[in-house]
């Protein structure tokens, strides 16, 4: 990473200070009750788009400093105070794990800026023409329970480098953690900049919350982060919308690949956060090769595998059958983001300390292959060879066209994997974060676009391509 510029290190200087003079200030001011648009919390869409409208009007005329400042906020205020953050997170959704939690919010300082936006230009014999990025204006956020503040924090940081304000509408069973991050970003934010409201927050939200964000004119984009219901909706709406929708990631794995390679990264990617990114392992296709072996290298990597009653007796809790046969597998909610050894005391099994991830033989008709179930145990499925095995990938990744996974030192193989699968994030050899630049190259967001194409979101996302054309004039050459 380059070394900080002067002004960059004097930015960062500036909201250290800032955020040591409201330490004391935050704890004295979070034992009052909080008033309607307090510090960008508000009961109604209506104030929150109205608040976010004048805060758009507002960083229009602010430099662009202003809105670097007000991302070194954002910044780090997730690092410094990741640990009381992400307590309070795991505290009110009551999945994940603690220390992935915290990891999730000190990254936040990854996610790019005001440094990703650009100008264009075209010279010639008719003059200049400047291509530029602008914001759109008040976008409408919808952010997960699977990590409420992370993603708010990673949409704060894309969108208002690009010059914008928010609107945001939590998963309710989030928003708690989700408003307090506002609370202190905004505050942070005025401190800094004088500006106001670049972020605003539901209070209370639900579906009807969401559909008026949807509906409402003042809002001039919305960006989902979630499944397949809110990202149906946003994109019937008649607005231009960025959706992250659903996933289930198939990781295939085939007779020239390290397996200790494998074995670890699928650990590591299934087991963080007890496999709530969308973007995790969701379940392995290993040829019949090598099949036994990668089995057993799983034990060596903090993993646990149950045998085939142990996983018929956790399908039966982990699932509620289809009502008929228009329906399907229904996850049991209780069991999404618990613990390995949660899952593992719920058929009566004792796992070691330390143990991050079940993992075991199934067919195919398991439910956990096609359902993207969120926990941390993964099913193997022996495939006859590599071609059958991407076969089955393909099947079981549903065309959600959002992350599939090889290990695999076949080049021509990755090469038809990666055109057969056509997903956003395509990784080969690595866990599945390192598609986000954790151990991998590119660049960090925890919205990935799938559905309307934009891929892994950045700030120019949230912008307009905007032509600026001098005729005949300014042509210097």
């Amino acid at each position: 990473m380059a070394a900080a510029s002067p002004n960059e290190q004097a930015i960062r200087q500036v909201v250290q200070e800032v955020l040591a003079q409201l330490g004391k200030q935050m704890k004295v001011e979070s034992k009052k009750p909080f008033r309607d648009g307090d510090w960008g919390v508000f009961k109604t869409v209506d104030g929150a788009v109205a608040a976010a409208t004048d805060a758009f009007e507002k960083l229009s005329e602010s430099p662009v400093a202003h809105r670097v400042k007000a991302i070194e906020c954002v910044k780090q205020i997730c690092e410094q105070q990741a640990e009381e953050l992400g307590r309070a997170e795991l505290e009110e959704t009551k999945i994940g794990r603690l220390d992935h939690k915290i990891q999730k919010l000190k990254i936040i300082k990854l996610v790019p800026g005001v440094e990703f936006l650009r100008t264009d230009a075209y010279s010639g014999d008719h003059g200049l023409t400047v291509i530029e990025y602008a914001p759109f204006g008040v976008i409408g956020a919808i952010t997960p329970v699977t990590h409420s503040l992370p993603t708010l924090a990673g949409n704060v940081v894309n969108m208002v480098a690009g010059g914008n304000t928010l609107v945001v509408n939590p998963h309710p069973s989030g928003a708690r953690i989700a408003c307090e991050g506002v609370r202190r970003f905004n505050q942070a934010i005025y401190k800094a900049t004088g500006l106001e409201n670049l972020i605003t927050i539901v209070e209370t939200p639900t579906l009807e919350t969401a559909a008026d964000i949807f509906a409402h004119r003042g809002v001039k984009l919305i960006c989902v982060t979630g499944g397949p219901a809110v990202a149906r909706a946003a994109m019937e709406s008649r607005k231009k919308a960025v959706v992250a929708g659903p996933g289930n990631p198939p990781v295939v794995v085939d007779e020239t690949a390290c397996l200790e390679n494998a074995a670890r990264s699928i650990v590591t990617g299934a087991a963080f956060d007890n496999n709530l990114l969308c973007i995790g392992e969701k379940e392995v296709f290993a040829v019949e090769s090598i099949f036994d072996e990668l089995l057993e290298t799983m034990s060596r990597h903090n993993a646990y595998q149950l045998d085939a009653r142990q996983i018929a007796a956790l399908t039966d809790v982990a699932f509620t059958p289809p009502k008929d046969a228009k329906d399907h597998y229904h996850v049991n909610k209780d069991f999404v983001g618990k613990d390995a050894s949660v899952l593992a005391e719920a058929i009566g099994v004792r796992v070691p300390a330390g143990t991050e991830l079940l993992y075991g033989e199934t067919d195919e008709s398991n439910p956990f292959v096609p359902e993207e179930q969120m926990m941390p145990f993964v099913p193997f499925v022996r495939a006859k060879n590599v071609n059958h095995a991407i076969d089955l990938a393909v099947e079981y990744e549903h065309g959600f066209r959002h992350t599939s996974l090889i290990h695999s030192r076949n080049v021509r193989t990755m090469t038809k994997m990666g055109r057969v699968m056509d997903t956003t994030l395509f990784v080969k050899n690595g866990p599945c974060a390192a598609g986000l630049g954790l151990g991998g190259e590119g660049y960090l967001s925890f919205s990935v676009a799938t559905p309307t194409g934009e891929g892994v979101t950045n700030p120019l996302t949230f912008t307009r391509v905007r032509r600026c054309v001098m005729v005949d004039d300014l042509r210097v050459i």
